[in-house]
């Protein structure tokens, strides 16, 4: 019986030295192999031969111990060691290594599969996969770009084929205001001679006469019906861009002075003073059978206009203008650009006039046109900005303007404008000046590149500057990691013991955070495996000699029967 159980004993160490030498081999053979876990046996007894069980001490007895045998030895587990493997830089962005705990998640043929190998690549439908073709999971945008973190889909960075531009919505200007300059009380007037209305017996115009009834020369209109008048002003001795009006059967001379206010971009209202040269406020009308125009004050926007500033058909329109007063006021002009939705640029021009001062503060007013607007006027908004005795500014109002696109695809825009760089200190030889100091807009843009953060957040950039996140890179916990099942290819799959996945992202709830442009090596350790590879070459020889032992001993007992 005892040679029997030595030989069954012997035939167990044997198997499971087996199995302790072949875990060694596939550490060794994997430790080249990203991200791989390296694994260990740990044994544990079998059930003893039980020869007695012992006895009590008594008063004339010591007592016994128990006479037990062990019958060898079982794999209690194989241990997968799920400690940080050392990580190294790679030369492609798309590699990915986890600083801590965790798993990358990938959809594979067989459903969703978890990995530490973080060896990445975009495939041609621009999707982030694994070397063996597993699409990465995490989180996806919306079309504004926000991140959508109610479910998992494929991770998509679209080089080359994703275009975006954003849109202005912050302002700033800057620059220094002259407080001690000439105060802006009139604009430009300029008046046409004596106008006639041919269809009320040759009458002063007013408002209500048709176009085509107007008349410098009795009997000689100015305006023909269905021609398309273009009128080209200057104003700060700058031509303003043209702007048409079509000369209908219902036009009349309101619409016509309205048609030019509009094109010379003039602005009332919002608290602007009335002109001191007429006492009213700034604007075009018909006025004493007559066009009169007050522009608003400040050089820079003082008008100029001559008979060849409106044309019909490339043909100068006879209408005569005199001007009997210029503009006044310490001023500056800026041009700049802001962008819609589409990446358009839109072309802004803000003045700015002194308008008032007192002993312990200076008011200037600004006037933004623009000749991009939709809505047909160039005038686009006015406000005040106010300066304290030591040049700083206290207040301004309004804070936004908005510009129509209401003729292109692109959005409305409304874009706040801060002002509050702008000193109101400066010398007579400095005048006063304005310039734009940001604008968060930009033009089109093609993703050109991506840089993937600790947080798995996949920012693009885009070569107009703009960035973008177009993607979050997820992680998985489990309860129990020793649980997970290896299914091949560097991948886990979900045990019956390891627990569901908790989805994580990277840096938060225990999970570890992600380097990019990197990657985890295995954490084999080849110098500790070939020395326990040499303890279970020699634990397997000795079972052998166990089992040579035992087939002497049995030779014996045969010889003994002849």
């Amino acid at each position: 019986m005892g040679l029997t159980s030595a030989l069954n004993t012997s035939l167990g160490g044997l198997a499971q030295n087996e199995t302790s030498i072949d875990v060694l081999g596939n550490n060794i053979a994997n430790a080249g192999t990203n991200g791989f876990k390296a694994s260990n046996v740990l044994f544990t007894t079998q059930l003893a031969r039980t020869l007695s069980v012992g006895s009590r001490p008594t008063t004339t007895n010591g007592g016994t111990n128990p006479r037990q045998i062990g019958l060898g030895a079982l794999s209690a587990s194989i241990r997968k060691d799920f400690t940080q493997g050392s990580v190294t830089n790679s030369t492609s962005p798309s590699d990915l290594a986890i600083q801590g705990e965790g798993f990358f998640v990938l959809d594979s043929p067989d459903g969703q599969v978890y990995s530490r190998n973080g060896n990445f690549e975009l495939n041609s439908q621009s999707l982030l996969t694994s070397q063996t073709g597993f699409k990465v999971q995490g989180y996806g945008v919306d079309e504004d770009f926000n991140l959508v973190t109610t479910t998992l889909t494929d991770i998509k960075v679209p080089l080359g084929d994703l275009n975006v531009a954003q849109a202005t919505k912050n302002v700033s200007i800057g620059g220094a205001l002259l407080p001690t300059g000439v105060l802006g009380t009139t604009g430009a007037i300029t008046t046409t001679g004596p106008l006639t209305d041919a269809g009320n017996a040759n009458a002063a115009i007013t408002g209500t006469t048709l176009l085509t009834d107007v008349e410098a020369t009795i009997g000689v209109p100015l305006f023909t019906l269905g021609e398309t008048l273009e009128f080209t002003p200057s104003k700060g001795g700058r031509s303003l861009d043209p702007m048409t009006l079509l000369v209908g059967a219902t036009t009349t001379a309101a619409d016509f002075a309205d048609f030019m206010d509009r094109t010379l971009g003039i602005q009332s209202g919002g608290g602007i003073p009335n002109d001191a040269g007429t006492g009213s406020q700034p604007g075009v009308s018909v006025t004493g059978g007559a066009f009169q125009i007050v522009g608003n004050s400040g050089t820079v926007n003082d008008i100029s206009l001559t008979v060849g500033n409106i044309t019909s058909d490339g043909a100068t329109v006879s209408l005569p203008f005199t001007k009997t007063q210029t503009a006044n006021g310490e001023s500056a002009i800026t041009d700049f650009i802001i962008f819609d939705s589409l990446g358009e640029p839109v072309t802004m021009k803000m003045t700015s006039v002194l308008e008032s001062r007192s002993s312990n503060n200076t008011v200037f007013r600004y006037f933004l046109e623009s000749s991009d607007d939709s809505d047909g006027d160039i005038a686009v908004s006015t406000g005040t900005i106010t300066f304290d005795s030591k040049g700083v500014v206290t207040n301004f109002t309004p804070n936004t303007f908005a510009v129509s696109r209401s003729l292109t695809a692109a959005d409305e825009m409304d874009v706040t404008i801060d002002l509050s760089n702008i000193s109101g200190i400066s010398s007579a030889a400095a005048g006063s000046t304005l310039k734009l100091t940001l604008q968060d807009g930009s033009d089109p843009g093609t993703l050109s590149s991506f840089v993937i953060d600790e947080t798995g957040i996949i920012n693009g950039v885009f070569d107009n500057g703009i960035i973008r996140t177009l993607g979050q890179v997820t992680l998985a916990r489990f309860a129990n990691p020793q649980g997970l099942l290896e299914a091949g290819n560097s991948t886990f799959q979900e045990g019956v013991s390891s627990g569901p996945p908790f989805l994580v992202t990277p840096g938060n709830f225990g999970a570890g955070t992600i380097r990019a442009g990197s990657i985890e090596l295995s954490n084999t350790d080849v110098g500790r495996n070939l020395v326990d590879l040499i303890v279970a070459s020699t634990n397997y020889r000795g079972n052998a000699r166990v089992i040579s032992s035992v087939q002497q001993l049995v030779d014996e007992l045969l010889v003994l029967g002849r």
